[in-house]
């Protein structure tokens, strides 16, 4: 008995609440959604392609708050990436709206990580501000207009291409996901943000650069958000001034869901994929249930409210 009181004490809701509310929000609409089309193949399927962008954001979102700063203006970085590579391709060959794509997004995140390391201004509010500059930028650059891909090699590999029957949007989160995890709990760095985020006086002590670290996970923000972009252009096969607009809540839904503290020093790459999962999901379901968009806004505000909960009384104790 004092064995399974003990077990009760030392249980950590932080890291479970994932796969509890990931399973019981597939066991209620898989239940509740059963004639509608929930658990095809296909529905499923879906949900994964539609959450691939978001889920390799949270990648570097994971990074960043595990340093202790955070990042707002990923959204506006999405759609400034999709619309550099697109126009880019309307002249170029594909290797240069690549290019043009990820360097638009890494450029960013290192502008951002700058200010936040070596002017040591607040990220919160570095990120608030560049969120609104780079959309004002996306909305400048084509004039509200809408860019088309015609490159098939570009949406191929970034869409709508498969490789042996998986799809590349598939392969591009796993990639993603895998060499994330790996940095992240195995290489020195991911240490060194986790140190960072801990107590990042002691980390300084300790003799790691503190400000390269801030600057690094920032930039790393940018990548992925970038990467993102040439994903949702390719997937879309168009690049718009409104990609990334809706992403801001339901990537950082997804990464405190899943594990990762919003003070730093604790964090879960594969938590935060499984919190992508659950948030298109959740999107998906709510759908299928017929709501409307206001009433799906308010329960993935609800989702958020109660992850914030988590993680603070947790990191409370």
């Amino acid at each position: 008995m004092s064995q399974t009181l003990e077990k009760i004490k030392n249980f950590d809701l932080q890291q479970s609440v994932i796969y509890i509310g990931f399973l019981a929000i597939f066991l209620f609409f898989a239940i509740t959604l059963h004639d509608d089309g929930f658990l095809t193949s296909r529905n499923l399927t879906n949900i994964v392609l539609q959450t691939a962008p978001a889920s390799i954001m949270a990648i570097g979102l994971v990074f960043a708050l595990s340093a202790g700063e955070i990042d707002l203006s990923f959204g506006s970085i999405v759609a400034v990436s999709a619309l550099s590579a697109a126009v880019a391709m309307q002249h170029y060959p594909m290797i240069v709206g690549v290019l043009a794509g990820l360097g638009a997004g890494i450029t960013i995140g290192a502008f951002n990580g700058f200010l936040v390391a070596y002017l040591r201004l607040p990220s919160f509010l570095v990120t608030l501000a560049t969120m609104g500059l780079f959309a004002g930028i996306a909305r400048s650059m084509t004039n509200l207009r809408s860019i088309p891909v015609i490159s098939e090699s570009f949406t191929g590999f970034f869409g709508s291409g498969k490789l042996l029957s998986i799809p590349s949007l598939v392969i591009w989160t796993v990639v993603a996901v895998v060499i994330g995890h790996i940095v992240y709990r195995n290489t020195k760095f991911g240490a060194h943000v986790l140190a960072v985020g801990d107590n990042a006086r002691a980390a300084q002590v300790s003799g790691i650069k503190v400000p390269r670290v801030r600057l690094y996970v920032l930039t790393l923000c940018g990548a992925t958000a970038g990467l993102a972009g040439l994903l949702y252009a390719g997937r879309l096969q168009a690049a718009k001034y409104t990609l990334g607009e809706s992403d801001l809540m339901i990537v950082i839904a997804a990464v405190i869901v899943g594990g990762t503290a919003l003070n730093g020093g604790k964090g879960s790459i594969i938590g935060a994929l499984l919190g992508s999962l659950l948030m298109g999901m959740l999107n998906n379901g709510l759908i299928l249930m017929g709501l409307e968009v206001s009433n799906q806004m308010i329960v993935r505000g609800l989702i958020i409210l109660i992850a914030v909960a988590v993680s603070l009384r947790d990191t409370s104790r």
